[in-house]
């Protein structure tokens, strides 16, 4: 595997730890970016469907790498999301609070931006 398709499992691979969490606990992860709304049951629903989106783009760009299969579906696939996980904190406005508003740009940009890099300069 090159050194393109390693740092691409580390970055599936903090997603899918990510997707594990939210999975397990969608109540305590989703309330630090989603405030006290994100307690409710049917909340979960939607944070676990999150979370399995996670650990299938995870999963998919990790079987990508090991097998020497085109990643940059999967990098393109991932920046893609974390921009509506974005753009979808954005558009609630001050219903999420600010400082989770900061973190999502924050967390998720830098995880778009490095996904897009590694997306244009991977040979696959």
């Amino acid at each position: 595997m090159d050194s393109t398709g390693k740092l691409a499992v580390a970055l599936a691979s903090a997603r899918g730890l990510y997707g594990v969490a939210l999975a397990v606990a969608p109540g305590r992860l989703g309330t630090s970016w989603l405030g006290v709304a994100a307690a409710a049951p049917p909340v979960h629903v939607a944070l676990r469907g999150l979370a399995v989106r996670d650990l299938a783009l995870c999963a998919g760009a990790a079987d990508a790498a090991v097998r020497g299969r085109p990643l940059r579906p999967w990098l393109l696939a991932s920046a893609g999301c974390d921009v509506a996980d974005i753009a979808a904190t954005l558009a609630a406005g001050d219903a999420v609070p600010s400082r989770s508003r900061a973190g999502t740009i924050a967390l998720a940009g830098i995880s778009a931006a490095a996904a897009a890099a590694l997306a244009t300069i991977g040979e696959r």
